[in-house]
């Protein structure tokens, strides 16, 4: 409770009923310093709870017998100059003294009646905050990685960041929805190939589909969405695709072979051509997570594309300014950021052994 707050104007509610109650309290106190209690006043000393019986009115305090031994009064004596300090209030009908010490309050009969006609004359505007000073406040949530659909977790993820906006905008705040699309790396590569080698089967060719590849049968519909648009232009040879791959798991390393499948797909379609099967992907994971979060009311106000980072070269330019402070240095092949300077528990890895930046480096 801080001592300067203002008087409270509604919407009222049982806890605001509560803080302005307690506000009042201690003025009384303050009133009193000096005289009839110590100063300054620590507003700890107040309590108030919501009386069991109805006839000793809506709520009850016991700080007059709380503050007795320490001012060196009567409870009830003390009780009876704290009621008598009580700065005048709408909110209240009448305060007295009871029993030992105890304070009762007793609200007007018209308080919630009164509040119920804000909430008919204000609507969706009834509880909505205001600040002094407009605050601008960014909730990026939900960001499941655009490489298959949402799960039960990202439902939760979506529903609690909502949530949150809901209230800071409630409280005043202008407030910016972002969802964060991880749509470069590694996991975006991986996407790629499985949807390859998902068109090559489409296509009539018969292959092994990698161990470390995404083995939902959703890439199938975005794989058959694909042969519909470039017809057999991305189509290769089983042979070609497979020729002189290292061997996958069980037998192999699943993540030596996904990364083999990955440089062979570049290498027999080209950048440009791979990019653009990435892309589509992509694209169509976004889809499929974008009509789950309009079912469940929960929009964005803008998507932040990890690539358009990557590709404006604003991941390089922070690399190179760590590398350039002596933030970075190199390890088994790969660039590691000494993050246990700052606290961390671990170091972490920005660049891969096979020069992939990771998401870390992103973020």
């Amino acid at each position: 409770l801080r001592l300067e707050s203002p008087p409270f104007a509604g919407p009222w509610s049982p806890d605001s009923v509560k803080t302005e109650l307690a506000r009042l309290l201690v003025q009384a106190l303050q009133k009193l310093e000096g005289t009839l209690v110590p100063s300054p006043i620590d507003p700890e000393w107040v309590s108030l709870e919501r009386t069991r019986d109805p006839a000793h009115g809506d709520f009850a305090s016991n700080v007059a017998m709380r503050l007795a031994k320490l001012a060196k009064r009567n409870p009830r004596e003390l009780a009876q100059a704290i009621v008598a300090a009580l700065p005048a209030s709408p909110l209240l009908e009448k305060a007295e003294v009871a029993g030992a010490g105890f304070i009762n309050f007793r609200l007007a009969k018209d308080l919630y009646l009164k509040e119920l006609a804000r909430v008919h004359e204000l609507g969706a505007r009834w509880g909505r905050g205001t600040l002094p000073q407009p605050h601008r406040v960014l909730v990026e949530f939900v960001s499941a990685n655009p490489t298959g659909p949402m799960h039960v977790g990202h439902g939760r993820q979506a529903a609690y960041g909502d949530a949150l906006a809901r209230i800071l905008e409630a409280a005043g705040y202008t407030v910016g929805r972002e969802y964060y699309i991880n749509d470069a790396g590694r996991q975006m590569e991986i996407l790629a190939a499985s949807l390859w080698i998902r068109y090559l089967e489409a296509c009539g060719e018969t292959l092994p589909f990698p161990a470390n590849g995404y083995r939902g049968d959703y890439v199938l519909p975005v794989a058959n969405a694909l042969r519909a648009r470039v017809g057999e232009t991305l189509r290769r040879p089983a042979a070609e695709v497979l020729a002189n791959l290292p061997p996958d798991a069980p037998d192999g390393d699943k993540d030596q072979y996904i990364d083999a499948v990955i440089a062979r797909g570049r290498a027999l379609l080209g950048e440009a051509a791979w990019q653009d099967l990435t892309m589509f992907g992509r694209d169509a994971m976004l889809a499929d997570i974008r009509g789950d979060l309009d079912g469940l009311g929960v929009h964005f106000d803008v998507w932040t594309s990890e690539k358009a980072f990557a590709d404006s070269g604003a991941i390089d330019r922070a690399l190179e300014r760590l590398r350039e402070q002596g933030r970075l240095y190199v390890k088994d092949g790969a660039t590691w950021f000494r993050a246990t300077e700052f606290g961390d528990d671990d170091d972490r890895v920005v660049i891969r052994e096979n020069r992939g930046q990771t998401s870390f480096a992103a973020d």
